[in-house]
């Protein structure tokens, strides 16, 4: 007989961190990662809208990467602060300084290529552009519920801000590389 996904545990609006301990659903950390999974999806929407030509397809694989990087990214946002060393130690993958790198290369290559940060957008140009609009609130929002997580008692590591903070930047020059 398989599991079935109603676990019913939450139930009573609690769930499960990694490693057992319980919070409540509106707890900071379950916020955060909640966020992370949000990102996530916005991310996964955006890949249907790319063609195949070379620059979609690369856009495409940094897509998938930073996707796998948020999946680590809950894993340790999802561990309670008394875990953390626990965690640190364990084989799961964690964002880390070549994560944020690959994203910094990405950012100058797109300001090589003329597109700067330069002002507010009126997004929905165009179904892509809004997409990665979308996505870049999401990863702002992001940033808001991890920055929060220390003044809940949970520390958040320089390469986790970092690398969310790059991706919203990622994401504005994406779509205003879309618009054009």
């Amino acid at each position: 007989m398989s599991r079935s996904i109603a676990t019913r545990t939450g139930d009573l609006g609690t769930t499960g961190l990694l490693y057992g301990q319980r919070v409540q659903k509106d707890h900071p950390q379950v916020e955060a990662v909640g966020a992370c999974d949000e990102l996530n999806v916005a991310l996964g929407a955006i890949k249907p809208l790319l063609g195949r030509a070379a620059r979609d397809r690369a856009i495409r694989e940094l897509l998938l990467s930073v996707q796998k990087n948020l999946v680590a990214l809950m894993g340790e946002l999802a561990c309670a602060e008394k875990d953390a060393v626990r965690y640190a130690k364990s084989k799961f993958e964690k964002v880390s300084a070549l994560d944020v790198a690959r994203l910094d290369t990405s950012l100058e290559k797109l300001e090589a290529r003329g597109l700067k940060f330069d002002g507010w957008a009126t997004p929905g140009a165009n179904a892509r552009a809004a997409a990665f609009d979308l996505a870049r609130v999401t990863a702002r929002r992001t940033e808001r519920r991890i920055a929060a997580l220390p003044a809940a008692g949970r520390r958040v590591r320089s390469e986790v801000r970092q690398f969310v903070n790059r991706l919203s930047d990622l994401l504005w020059l994406l779509a205003r590389e879309a618009e054009q």
